[in-house]
């Protein structure tokens, strides 16, 4: 009988109560994205709510948090998790963190800057075309591109689109 309510709260089809607007009932995989909607929808009976710190989905009164928090059943993994943390020596801990390491970098900018590469990329535009601009060392683009006569949007306004 547990086994089918385990499953049973896995289901990501099964209806959830909201605890903000009784009448709303929605799917479990969409809840937590109701629950922000929701609280923005309703400022004045989210305020006298208060999250669970075990889980984020658990919002009850104010009042009742102390209580909440000593029956809640995710308090347990939290705990559990502490648990078996504790029984490690501290060094084991530290082993036990990520282990991954960047990887070596085989680029070298600055060496690239005085060398004067010349794979300097330009969109639309052939790398041979390229090399009596850039040995210019100008900042202007070559004879074939220009910039646009027009821009999307209205520098005096700020960013606003001009359609």
């Amino acid at each position: 009988m547990e086994l089918e309510e385990d499953l049973d709260m896995l289901d990501p089809e099964r209806l959830i109560q909201c605890p903000l607007v009784k009448h709303h009932w929605i799917r479990a995989r969409r809840f937590p994205y109701h629950l922000v909607k929701c609280k923005e929808s309703n400022p004045e009976i989210a305020k006298k709510l208060a999250t669970c710190p075990f889980n984020a989905r658990h919002l009850v009164p104010r009042a009742n948090l102390s209580d909440h928090i000593m029956k809640c059943k995710d308090k347990a993994f939290v705990e559990q998790d502490v648990v078996s943390r504790s029984f490690e020596s501290p060094q084991e801990q530290l082993n036990n963190g990520s282990t991954w390491q960047a990887p070596p970098c085989a680029e070298d900018w600055e060496t690239d800057l005085l060398e004067g590469s010349e794979s300097t990329f330009v969109w639309g535009v052939i790398s041979s075309a390229m090399k009596s601009t850039i040995s210019d060392k100008n900042n202007s683009l070559p004879s074939r591109m220009r910039p646009p006569e027009t821009l999307p949007y209205n520098l005096s306004a700020g960013l606003t689109r001009e359609y």
